[in-house]
């Protein structure tokens, strides 16, 4: 039961890491800090993610900016008050980061597996240049009764199927994690920008719950 929990959200990530490490929290005597890893697009933009790695990964290794990385871990989502609310926060949790002597061109440097069920009613929209698009919140879980609420995107037919699911379906899903930046205004006419990361589906199918006896 324990593996499928782990093998039911699965993130493989090579990369850049982009500026320095910082101090994020302590838990049961573990330190963790926080980085920031940048994967180039297919186009000429870059998708930066944010990593959480225990110090006890960081023992023999050297994480400096601009150095090429293999991460291996899961998508987790938590709560955080910002702003006097309650906003989800996802964050990539390291299991095993390894410096990577990349050797020409890396093929599918962003890769995310994710097994879970919808949790909200997914929305159907098309794009300002007609692109078929569906939110959903995807709810995986993990060890210890906790699960993780990750929020995607399907594309095209995707979009369409995914549509027509409802909240309980059990789903499987591939793709990639991006960051997409946008402003958020307020009342007084104050502008901040923001990054908020999504998983983009690139493929996904329905799981058939087995008949209990």
């Amino acid at each position: 039961m324990m593996n499928h929990i782990i093998n039911s959200n699965a993130v493989t990530l090579i990369g850049k890491i982009s500026g320095e490490k910082e101090y994020s929290h302590e838990m049961y005597g573990e330190g963790f800090y926080s980085y920031t890893i940048e994967i180039p697009r297919l186009s000429e933009n870059s998708d930066y993610l944010p990593l959480t790695v225990s110090e006890r990964l960081l023992v023999d290794l050297s994480l400096k900016p601009n150095a090429t990385v293999k991460v291996e871990g899961q998508l987790r989502s938590y709560n955080k008050y910002i702003d006097g609310a309650n906003r989800l926060v996802l964050t990539v949790f390291v299991r095993d980061i390894s410096v990577y002597e990349a050797d020409g061109e890396i093929k599918n440097p962003n890769q995310i597996y994710l097994e879970g069920f919808i949790c909200k009613r997914p929305i159907f929209r098309e794009t300002p240049f007609g692109r078929e698009i569906t939110d959903i919140l995807l709810a995986v879980n993990r060890a210890y009764n906790k699960s993780d609420y990750i929020p995607c995107i399907a594309w095209g037919r995707n979009a369409r199927f995914s549509s027509k699911l409802s909240v309980g379906d059990h789903i499987k899903s591939w793709g990639r994690i991006q960051s997409r930046n946008y402003q958020k205004k307020f009342a007084d006419g104050t502008v901040i920008n923001k990054v908020a990361y999504e998983v983009s589906i690139s493929k996904m199918e329905m799981v058939e719950e087995k008949a209990t006896e």
